[in-house]
């Protein structure tokens, strides 16, 4: 009798379903593209015009706004994305399409025009909605309910994870530091191309999970639709009244406060206005003491979410800038400058080392019978993650102190963020689906991806908030006048070739209370060579170091930093002790807020335990120990 062959999707390969291997490399491939292109977007908005290795040009703010935006919508859209799978295409489908869409946008990116930017980010951004919430959820498809190597399974997932975002922040950096900007995000496109490549080939192995969903689907299904609950906001006066004043609000608001992006805005404060309406809909429909005092306790998740990745997510934005704008990244050992982008390959390889020892450390505390709840590790790892902002506070001090800040400080914050990461991250979700009543489960998945991208927003707001405003000027000399006062000047390479530069000045009010700047090499005063951009731009200046009374024994370093557009050198005045004193602030803000906020959920640990009614005890222990992106890409599990 010949022995029957296994179909392929039955095959394993080291005691683990073939097709996890499959899902393993499509998502390495994936997470190498996106966090490769991540390590350098915000630095290629930042690059100068006419420089070597020329970006946008934009100011910082405008960059990390742009950055919040971004990151903000790739977990919005992951809502969508979730619902298109389960409702329509299915998982498997919608994985190829969303790898498809991102190839296409990492592929737009490497373009070198000004439309490419905003269609690749758009593209990127659907494709991610289509891929992240739903990949993770063939890889829990893989394995028989109560299988026990499922929770190692997932482990094995994520280390994929973990290691393409660590390589690519090295690789794509590398290339976009050497090659340029474009050549690093068509580096991301070559690597999600190779997932997708991976992924088309290993669809045999596949065949049985992420299906397009049945029509008949069980009749019975608890789970309250979107849909459901828009009809019943609409028919409550209570919520309905609440959701039309926010409406309102969502357009004032925008219109009296805000100087730019006020379309955004209205759209985004719409949104949430949608979100309340939703949340006090769900209030009113539950039933008895139990699912309310929960709901309660799941809003207050939201918040430690939000709270969470509002200051983590400063990596990819303001910290990523402080490394390539403050860091002395010059190791001498190697004769070589580190680029700006490796540091966002920390992250990543600190949850490969210390992964394991934080989630034994907590199983430790577990076992001894110390305090280890979900509420009280979200509440450690906010704290704990804030403290890692205590090493960028350094870092202004030391940058005050000698002109750039040691390489260790971000070491150092990584670290800590990571652990914090590491002990809040995991639990997040799995804690907030424990809470969920069964009929809405959903609805609090969905709305866990939207307070995990409204975190994001808050960390562009935070970013941006910690920036300078603009102080415009134009270069009004001739080149002749200019060329002694910039590097290579014999050359004239700069002027021949219409670079950016920038110069390095001393400012000072002098006895008549005039504004004089002296370049800082040749000690010359320098305030005929540009002239003042706006009605205010001088006063704006005058405003900006009377704080500091700079007078000619005690001067302000500053930087004019022109950048060639349209036939002129246009420019801007940087005032360094102000932008410092601005980024100390945030970072000093930062640990007063997160561990103030920590220490409160500490302090209300025994009511908000009591809240939960006991869903605690229903933990499963496995997803405790997995690291990166858990709670993103877990999510129906």
């Amino acid at each position: 009798m010949e022995a029957t062959v296994k179909p392929a999707y039955q095959k394993e390969l080291f005691g683990h379903p073939a097709g996890l291997y499959i899902l393993f490399f499509t998502e390495l491939w994936e997470r190498f593209s996106y966090y490769g292109m991540r390590a350098i977007l915000t630095l290629y908005m930042l690059a100068k015009v006419s420089s070597d290795n020329p970006g946008l040009g934009w100011e910082e703010g405008k960059a990390l706004a742009t950055y919040g935006w971004y990151t903000m919508l790739v977990y919005v859209v992951s809502i969508p994305g979730g619902i298109i799978a389960d409702k329509i295409l299915g998982q498997k489908k919608s994985v190829m399409i969303g790898g498809w869409l991102l190839v296409a946008g990492h592929g737009v990116l490497s373009i070198e025009q000004d439309w490419a930017f905003f269609s690749g980010l758009l593209l990127i951004v659907l494709g991610v909605g289509m891929l992240k919430p739903n990949i993770s959820t063939m890889v829990g498809g893989l394995y028989k309910e109560g299988d026990p190597r499922r929770d190692k399974g997932f482990s094995i997932f994520y280390i994929g994870i973990n290691v393409g975002a660590a390589v690519a922040a090295i690789l794509v950096g590398l290339v976009a530091k050497e090659y340029g900007w474009h050549y690093g995000f068509g580096l991301a496109a070559i690597g999600m191309v190779l997932g997708q490549l991976v992924y088309i080939f290993g669809q045999r192995y596949l065949t049985h999970v992420g299906n397009k969903p049945s029509s008949l689907i069980d009749a019975d299904e608890q789970s309250v639709s979107i849909k459901e609950i828009f009809q019943r906001m609409l028919s409550t006066k209570k919520s309905l009244a609440v959701v039309i004043l926010l409406v309102a609000l969502s357009f004032v608001i925008p219109i009296q406060f805000m100087e730019t992006e006020v379309t955004a805005y209205i759209i985004f404060f719409i949104f949430l206005s949608v979100v309340v309406g939703f949340m006090m809909t769900v209030f009113e429909d539950l039933n008895g003491k139990v699912e309310k005092d929960r709901f309660i306790v799941l809003l207050l998740s939201f918040l430690i979410v939000i709270v969470f990745w509002g200051a983590f997510e400063q990596a990819g934005g303001l910290l990523n800038i402080y490394a390539q704008q403050k860091t002395d990244r010059f190791l001498p050992a190697f004769d070589y400058t580190v680029p700006a982008a490796f540091f966002q390959s920390l992250n990543p390889s600190y949850i490969i080392i210390f992964g394991i020892p934080v989630a034994g450390f907590w199983a430790w505390m577990k076992r001894n019978g110390k305090e280890a709840s979900s509420i009280f590790k979200m509440a450690m790892g906010v704290i704990i993650m804030g403290l890692g902002f205590v090493f960028m506070v350094f870092a202004t001090m030391d940058y005050e102190a000698n002109g750039e800040s040691a390489i260790y400080w971000l070491i150092f914050a990584y670290l800590l963020h990571t652990i914090g990461e590491l002990s809040a991250s995991p639990v997040a979700l799995s804690f907030i689906t424990k809470l969920a009543p069964l009929r809405y489960g959903a609805l609090m998945m969905g709305l866990y991806f939207a307070a995990t991208g409204l975190g994001n927003k808050v960390a562009g707001i935070i970013g941006e908030s910690s920036q300078a405003e603009r102080i415009n000027i134009e270069l009004s000399s001739t080149q002749e006048e200019l060329k002694r006062f910039v590097p290579n000047h014999e050359a004239d390479s700069t002027f021949i070739s219409n670079k950016a530069f920038t110069l390095d000045t001393k400012l000072y009010i002098n006895a008549s209370d005039e504004l004089i700047f002296e370049e800082v090499t040749t000690g010359e005063k320098i305030n005929s060579l540009f002239t003042y951009q706006g009605e205010n731009a001088q006063q704006e200046l005058r405003d900006r170091i009377d704080t500091y009374s700079p007078s000619e024994e005690d001067k302000l370093l500053t930087f004019l930093k022109f950048d060639y557009k349209e036939g002129n050198y246009v420019g801007r005045v940087d005032v360094d002790q102000f932008q410092t004193d601005l980024e100390f602030k945030t970072f000093s803000g930062i640990i007063v807020f997160t561990v103030a906020f920590g220490v409160l959920v500490i302090l209300l640990l025994k009511p908000l335990k009591r809240l939960t009614h006991g869903a605690e005890e229903k933990e499963i222990e496995g997803l405790e120990a997995e690291g990166f992106e858990l709670a993103d890409d877990e999510v129906k599990k």
